[in-house]
């Protein structure tokens, strides 16, 4: 099964892959950008993931996110693709996963995370000096949410598969991480129901 999981930036994705590692070892956990990124290393002499977006043109940002849907594509198992509905470029939105990419990917399942964006801003402040990030209000995460919710929807027309949000806007965590506790469940038990499926 191919899950591909989507949320805004900083929104605890890491945290809730690590959980579900911890509960399913042998499932293969891959970062879009991370792919990206190697491909823009060796052909745009790109340094870090923040520099994509901002240094790249449009059309040559196309090719690296086509190739690293190939590579990634041709990955065996269970897998479960980090990445984004929507990436903001220059005041605007781009689709994370167009057409052209997700015929590619072929996923299962679209997994889209939402938050309280005084919940994201609070997460983000913790990743000062890690990640080169704009600062931005309420507003504008709640904007990108809406973005990522519309993309996701194109994108799973496009794949043909399942989109399932998980909206914990108005869940306060009753201890730390409880939001990525969550998530990591649902997602295991996803992919444990097709796993099942396919005995």
């Amino acid at each position: 099964m191919k899950i591909v999981l989507v949320a805004v930036p900083g929104s605890g994705k890491s945290t809730t892959l690590k959980f579900v590692k911890e509960m399913l070892p042998d499932i293969s956990i891959v970062n879009y950008g991370d792919y990206m990124l190697e491909i823009a290393k060796r052909q745009y002499g790109i340094t870090n993931r923040d520099d994509m977006r901002k240094k790249l043109p449009v059309e040559e940002y196309r090719k690296v996110q086509e190739f690293a849907a190939e590579e990634i594509a041709r990955l065996p198992g269970d897998v479960i693709i980090d990445t984004h509905a929507s990436i903001k470029v220059q005041g605007g939105f781009y689709p994370g996963l167009p057409d052209r990419i997700i015929t590619k990917l072929r996923p299962d399942a679209i997994v889209l995370m939402e938050f309280n964006p005084k919940d994201i801003i609070e997460r983000r402040a913790k990743d000062v000096g890690l990640r080169d990030r704009e600062q931005e209000t309420p507003e504008d995460i709640e904007l990108h949410q809406l973005a990522n919710r519309y993309y996701a929807f194109a994108a799973a027309n496009a794949g043909e598969c399942a989109v399932y949000i998980l909206d914990f806007r108005n869940k306060p965590q009753s201890r730390p991480f409880e939001h990525a506790e969550i998530a990591a469940k649902f997602i295991v038990d996803l992919i444990m129901r097709n796993r099942g499926a396919k005995q």
